[in-house]
């Protein structure tokens, strides 16, 4: 994979379908789902591509402690999913925009705790700063692109509820990290994406 062959992915686009992991089925009818968007943070080194992640702080009430993509819920001055991704990128990580180069969106993905997350895929150019927000990052890091389009590393594993039935989901662990869930699921999408 290179940028080149990235660009014209996303510029010409092959017929693909998307994996339909979503966690919609588990909200009741009655829930609208609340607009978001993350940014797919695919970064530029010389010895390949990577792909920016972040680990969440504990206490946060959604998706505590698990590896996610800088992003979250559209604020109503957001005139796009790229807008909100780019905002949040930069509220969350300290990333600013004028590194980010964006390549285009897959499809939305349905979250069981009530958001609909639109992932804005884009190339990142070092050398940039970083800067966490403590409040919601833990931790920045970075995973190679070429490990998490291998489909030789992702797991899929299911688990009892308590509340009874089963849930069903993606997972890639890397070194210390657990990638999983809606994380995992919108990582398997740009998988689909990109092989078509």
């Amino acid at each position: 994979m290179s940028v080149d062959w990235l660009h014209e992915r996303f510029v010409h686009p092959q017929v693909w379908v998307p994996e339909r992991m979503d966690e919609s089925r588990m909200l009741q009818s009655a829930v609208t789902p609340i607009p978001a968007a993350v940014l797919m943070p695919i970064v530029v080194h010389s010895h390949g591509l990577s792909m920016l992640l972040t680990q969440r702080t504990a206490h946060l009430h959604d998706h505590a402690g698990q590896v996610s993509f800088p992003g979250g819920r559209v604020d109503q001055s957001d005139t796009s999913a790229i807008e909100t991704a780019l905002r949040e990128t930069a509220e969350e990580v300290g990333l600013d925009r004028r590194h980010i180069e964006i390549l285009g969106a897959l499809p939305d993905y349905f979250t069981g705790t009530g958001f609909r997350v639109t992932p804005v895929v884009s190339i990142v150019r070092p050398p940039f700063d970083l800067s966490a927000d403590p409040f919601e990052v833990a931790e920045i890091f970075e995973v190679p692109l070429s490990f998490l389009m291998n489909g030789m590393n992702h797991q899929r594993r299911t688990i009892q509820l308590p509340t009874g039935g089963h849930r069903t989901f993606y997972a890639m662990p890397y070194e210390r990290f657990f990638i999983w869930g809606a994380t995992a699921a919108m990582l398997r999408n740009l998988f689909h994406f990109l092989r078509a």
